[in-house]
């Protein structure tokens, strides 16, 4: 099993309740878009846990979802995501489970194992916002009382012009995205090039802006720039 969280303390608990929980094996951990799809790709561990904050637009559990369809996806929802829309578009985007991010550990460790031998979990706290979601009957002029709005539309970009755009952001040039993603530069450029056609950019850091815009990309906390760690434990295949 592997945590995707924005917060090291957090991310720290969910591996102690893993190497304490009989059954379930630690993959690692990352604290980035970027860095979940590399972990995934590298380990290919068989659960990855998300903290909802990390995905608000549900474009992560997408891509996820499409580079392995075997892999079990864990949404934790935090308080800001507690909504029928959000459920809903979590669960049509490839989710497997949904639970509060404030749940205590036995019930996420049972979360985890009904999940991975049902492929589908919904916390008792949560049900009662899947049961058919209603149509919001708010005039499309008056959105002051809607406190969550849906996720945007749809990820228009591959999994791996996805992570280009997220170096890119960061601020890397071509030949250090390269080295990171193991492709050569030549290819990167493609893969930029591409970036800026579908997303109607003129340029990189047009192509960044209209990203965060449009909800493709979503600011980070602080240390959402750290790398990929995977425990050294960690067996090469959790399958």
């Amino acid at each position: 099993m592997a945590v995707v969280d924005p917060v090291p303390i957090f991310r720290d608990g969910l591996a102690a309740l893993v190497h304490r929980s009989q059954g379930l094996h630690w993959a690692g951990q990352a604290a980035s878009h970027h860095a979940a799809l590399q972990l995934c790709e590298q380990v290919k561990p068989d659960v990855v846990v998300l903290d909802s904050a990390l995905d608000p637009n549900c474009h992560l559990t997408k891509l996820l979802n499409a580079g392995d369809p075997a892999l079990i996806l864990v949404t934790l929802i935090r308080d800001a995501n507690r909504t029928q829309q959000y459920l809903a578009a979590a669960i049509a985007a490839g989710a497997h489970a949904i639970v509060p991010r404030s749940i205590d550990s036995r019930r996420l460790a049972e979360a985890i194992r009904r999940a991975h031998t049902e492929r589908r979990y919904i916390d008792p706290a949560l049900a009662a916002l899947t049961a058919r979601p209603k149509r919001s009957t708010t005039p499309k002029g008056d959105l002051a009382h809607d406190s969550q709005p849906a996720p945007r539309g749809g990820m228009p970009l591959s999994r791996r012009e996805y992570q280009v755009l997220q170096l890119v952001a960061e601020g890397l040039e071509n030949s250090a995205i390269a080295k990171l993603l193991f492709l050569s530069v030549e290819t990167v450029r493609t893969h930029v090039k591409s970036i800026l056609r579908k997303l109607s950019a003129r340029d990189r850091t047009h192509a960044v802006t209209i990203a965060f815009r449009s909800g493709i990309l979503v600011a980070r906390a602080e240390d959402g720039h750290l790398p990929v760690t995977a425990d050294t434990t960690a067996l090469p295949n959790q399958r």
